[in-house]
């Protein structure tokens, strides 16, 4: 039996989300597209990445 009210919350959340316009603030998107360019991010894997690729690499290595 609840359905109904969930269904119309999710309805009036989507209707908020399509219309609402946050006021913009065009001198900070001027300075932020005229600015320097940002650094990179660092491409170094994580820990937990690669301690997980170790996990597989023994049945890998047998299908070859």
């Amino acid at each position: 039996m609840g359905r109904g009210r969930a269904k119309a919350k999710q309805t009036k959340v989507a209707r908020e989300l399509k219309y609402y316009s946050p006021d913009t603030d065009l001198s900070s998107l001027e300075r932020e597209l005229h600015g320097s360019a940002p650094s990179l991010p660092s491409t170094r894997v994580a820990e937990s990445d690669s301690d997980e690729d170790d996990d597989y690499d023994k049945w890998a290595s047998g299908r070859r």
